[in-house]
C-alpha cells in the first residue's frame, strides 16, 4: 500500500508508526483480549494508558507540578466558553488579541460572558501580521489575556510569547502545541484540540494552573467547570478513550524521535524549505509578514487563480492531498504538522516547480 502525503489542516496526518502500532493492538491490547475501544475507562488497563500518556506529555513539555493536565471533549470551540466561565473569577472584562479566524470565534464566544477588550487586532491588514506588543492596549482590570499563537487558516504565527502582566495568559495552541519547546510557566491556561499535532479528533488537552481552578461563574454546568475534570482525573464522564490512547502513542513517538527540541528543528527546516520555494518564484506568493509566518500552516496563491483547480487535480494525482485553501481566503494551504515527513514537503516543492514550468 502506498500512502499519500496528506496536507490537511485537521484532522491531520499522524505518524505512520503510530498508526501501525494502533493497528497491531486493535483487537488485543497487550494481551488483554480487548481493543482499547472496548475497555472500561475506569478499569486498570485504561487507567495505565491514561496515566502514562499524561506522564509522557508532562515530560515532553516540562509541565510544572502546579499545573493540572485535563483530557476532555468539546474541542477548542468549547474552550472558547470554558475559559471565561472559569477565569473571570468576579471580574467583568478580559483582553483578547485578534489575529485571525479562530481569534474572532474565541472573541465572539467570550462576549456572551464578559466585556471583551480588544487589546490588538490585525484585521485591518487582512490578518497578515501580528501587531507589535508595544502597540497593544491592555486593560489593567482584565481577568486574563487570550491569544491564538498560530492561526491555522491565515498561516500567521506569533514570533514571541506575549507579556500579560499580572493577568493570566491564555493560549489556544491547537495548531502549534508540541511543535517546539515552550515555557509552560508563562501561561495560566493552554488548550488544544488534538486533531493536528496530538492525535485523532475528539480529544482536547487543557493545561491549567491550579490556582485558576475552582471559582467558575455562577450557573456553570459541571462539564464546563475545570474543577470537575481536575478532581476526577478527567474521568467525570466517559472520556474519548481511543483518542486518548492514540495521543499517548504520539507522545511516545515524539520522545523516541528526539523530543520537542529535535521536532522544532525539523519543523523549522520543513517550513523554511517551502517558504523559500514560494519566495523564489514569481508564480507563487504568500501574503504573511515574514517574521509572522507559521511553521505549521503555509498558505499560498497562484499568480493565475484560474489554474487553482488544475493545480489541485494534478497534485492529487501525484499523491499530494488536501491542499485547497480555506474557503474564506482561497488559494492553497499546506499544513505541515509534526507528522508530515520531510519527504512530503520535498515532493510538494518538486511538484510546484514542475507545475510552474508547465503553466507559468
Amino acid at each position: 500500500m502506498t500512502r499519500a502525503f496528506n496536507f490537511s489542516a485537521g484532522p491531520a496526518v499522524l505518524p505512520e508508526e503510530v498508526l501501525q502500532q494502533a493497528r497491531e493492538e486493535m483487537l488485543d491490547w497487550q494481551g488483554s483480549g480487548m481493543s482499547v475501544m472496548e475497555m472500561s475507562h475506569r478499569g486498570k488497563q485504561f487507567s495505565s494508558i491514561a496515566q502514562q500518556a499524561e506522564a509522557d506529555l508532562r515530560e515532553l513539555m516540562a509541565i510544572p507540578g502546579n499545573y493540572k493536565v485535563l483530557f476532555v471533549q468539546g474541542g477548542a470551540s468549547s474552550q472558547f466558553a470554558m475559559v471565561p466561565m472559569n477565569l473571570l473569577r468576579g471580574k467583568k472584562t478580559a483582553d483578547y488579541v485578534n489575529t485571525g479566524s479562530w481569534s474572532k470565534k474565541a472573541i465572539a464566544e467570550a462576549k456572551r460572558f464578559c466585556e471583551v477588550n480588544l487589546a490588538a487586532s490585525s484585521e485591518a491588514d487582512k490578518f497578515t501580521n501580528v501587531p507589535p506588543q508595544d502597540s497593544w492596549n491592555l486593560n489593567q482590570d482584565a481577568a486574563y489575556l487570550h491569544y491564538t499563537p498560530n492561526e491555522t487558516i491565515q498561516g500567521v504565527e506569533f514570533p514571541l510569547i506575549p507579556e500579560s502582566g499580572d493577568a493570566p495568559l491564555v493560549a489556544d495552541m491547537s495548531s502549534t502545541i508540541l511543535s517546539r519547546p515552550i515555557d509552560v510557566s508563562k501561561f495560566g491556561v493552554i488548550y488544544a484540540g488534538a486533531q493536528k499535532n496530538i492525535g485523532p479528533a475528539g480529544l482536547t488537552v487543557v493545561i491549567v494552573r491550579e490556582d485558576l481552578i475552582g471559582e467558575p461563574v455562577a450557573g456553570t454546568p459541571a462539564m464546563f467547570n475545570y474543577g470537575t475534570h481536575a478532581d476526577s482525573g478527567s474521568m467525570y464522564n466517559t472520556p474519548p478513550t481511543y483518542a486518548w490512547y492514540v495521543a499517548g502513542l504520539v507522545f511516545k513517538w515524539l520522545k523516541r524521535t528526539g523530543g520537542l527540541e529535535a521536532m522544532a528543528q525539523r519543523n523549522k527546516e520543513k517550513a523554511g524549505a517551502l517558504y523559500a520555494a514560494i519566495d523564489q518564484s514569481s508564480f507563487y506568493s504568500n501574503p504573511v509578514a515574514r517574521d509572522c509566518r507559521s511553521w505549521m500552516n503555509v498558505p499560498f496563491t497562484l499568480a493565475d487563480s484560474n489554474l487553482d483547480a488544475d493545480f489541485l487535480k494534478q497534485a492529487g494525482a501525484t499523491g499530494l492531498l488536501t491542499l485547497k485553501g480555506h474557503r474564506s481566503v482561497g488559494g492553497m494551504r499546506a499544513s505541515i504538522y509534526n507528522a508530515m515527513p520531510e519527504e512530503g514537503v520535498t515532493a510538494l516543492i518538486e511538484f510546484m516547480a514542475d507545475f510552474e514550468r508547465r503553466h507559468g
